[in-house]
């Protein structure tokens, strides 16, 4: 059936090419989205009230979709909190921490604790646990501090967030994006492309790792007497035991139920955050006593200050690329015949131009790359998430396989794996370069992402 362009859809598209200009130039595009949302909301109800209300909706709409995601993420993180000050996480690592007597050991289980800690409490509180806890001993054991910061990057805010399994924030925004009702088929889908991309990204990292220490031993030396220098102590009691047992049990509970039970989507995230928020309420009262009522909130707070940060941008980018969504288009106008304007666009391509999967796969790659730049991993998840749908209305398709390439795409490369500016956090716990750590990881992740991009061709 023909799709009849109107100058809505122009409008629209426009202000998604200003939105893609501005994060390739490294700004925040919240402006642009929301003056995207004005006058769109103009043009399709001809009133100031109407426009003003359609910027409101559209967020409401977006947060609604997301604030599952933002409360476990929350909890998590305050939870990760109680496990560092009471020393907890040390204990729950030290026995990985004990397998590492050389450097070639040190670098696949530095990566993978990290990865497993990414899954379970995010990159980013991650990287404080596992930096503190275990990138001393992998120096120790010999391998380079940049070495060490490789490895917590590509598997942490590479291979971890660009999957996110367990918490499931990344591909919730996705799915919701391409049109799913949950991040089942996402996930699914992204299975193959991140064996490809954590694959070839880590080995490739690894033999370049390699080769940088034959250069010059005694400089490696000497880094590692320097990084060692500044190991800190902690002091442990048996609060601190009990959590470090408790704490992985109910988790390796809740993955279990979630198995059993075919827990998908918000039920999945509903047994996280319970469990989070149950072992940080138990943990706090053993440890402080009465004072505990009063750190819960602390910790609470801490934690959801830290999940509105992260998802109060992605908000508002994904309240204005939702009007793409039909569904939810509806829902923002406040109008039962709108209709979702990137998905007629797809359309209308399609019939003016033959698509084919290499394009639409090498289209959502860009996507996801050029978007990523502006250092968020998650701003560029509703603009793939919705292309990837507009694609799969145009041509035959797999839409959660070229959404998880976009998926992939946007995190390796704006999570902070290649982009200086999203790689502070592992820069700085590893005290090493951010530009210096990028120039390492890049040749990897730019072979990964091409090798991925051929897989996903293949199986699309």
């Amino acid at each position: 059936m023909p799709v009849t362009l109107t100058s809505v859809h122009w409008l629209f598209l426009f202000w998604v090419l200003v939105v893609i200009v501005v994060m390739a130039l490294r700004k925040d595009p919240l402006i642009p989205c929301i003056l995207g949302l004005l006058t769109v909301g103009f043009a399709v109800k001809h009133t100031i009230v109407g426009a003003v209300t359609t910027v409101y909706n559209a967020l409401i709409v977006a947060g609604n979709e997301f604030w599952g995601i933002i409360v476990v993420i929350s909890l998590i993180v305050a939870l990760s909190k109680l496990l560092s000050d009471t020393g907890s996480d040390y204990l729950v690592m030290r026995p990985a921490a004990k397998l590492m007597v050389n450097a070639d050991i040190a670098f696949w289980v530095l990566g993978f604790s990290m990865l497993f800690a990414s899954w379970f409490f995010w990159p980013s509180p991650a990287t404080a646990l596992i930096g503190a806890v275990m990138l001393p001993v992998a120096v120790r054991a010999g391998l380079p501090v940049m070495g060490a910061a490789v490895a917590m990057n590509l598997f942490g805010h590479g291979i971890g967030l660009s999957t996110d399994y367990i918490i499931q924030g990344a591909p919730t925004i996705t799915a919701k994006a391409a049109g799913f009702t949950d991040p089942g088929p996402i996930m699914s889908a992204s299975v193959p492309l991140i064996i490809t991309m954590g694959l070839v990204t880590t080995i490739t990292a690894f033999i370049m790792i390699k080769k940088d220490m034959k250069k010059n031993p005694e400089a490696l030396r000497l880094e590692r007497d320097a990084f060692l220098s500044k190991e800190v102590t902690r002091d442990l009691d048996w609060v601190s035991y009990f959590l470090a047992t408790v704490t992985p049990l109910a988790f390796l509970a809740d993955i279990i139920a979630m198995w059993v039970l075919q827990l998908r989507g918000g039920d999945a995230t509903a047994l996280l955050g319970a469990t989070a928020v149950l072992i940080l309420a138990v943990g706090t009262m053993l440890k402080y006593g009465w004072e505990g009522l009063e750190k819960t909130t602390d910790y609470i707070r801490d934690g959801f200050i830290f999940g509105i940060k992260i998802f109060a941008p992605v908000i508002i980018i994904a309240g204005f690329f939702f009007l793409g969504k039909g569904d939810l288009a509806k829902s923002i106008l406040s109008l039962d015949t709108a209709t979702g304007y990137l998905e007629d666009f797809g359309i209308a391509l399609s019939q003016a131009v033959p698509l084919n999967k290499v394009f639409v796969a090498i289209v959502n790659l860009i996507t996801g790359m050029v978007v990523g730049l502006d250092g968020s991993g998650f701003s560029p998840l509703p603009l793939v998430g919705s292309v990837a749908a507009t694609f799969s209305k145009a041509i035959a398709v797999d839409k959660a396989t070229l959404a998880a390439l976009g998926q992939i795409a946007g995190v390796w490369t704006g999570g902070g794996t290649i982009i200086p500016w999203g790689l502070i956090p592992v820069a700085a716990i590893a005290g090493v370069n951010p530009i210096e750590l990028a120039r390492k990881n890049f040749f990897p992740v730019m072979l990964g992402l091409a090798a991925t991009t051929i897989v996903a061709i293949l199986i699309m």
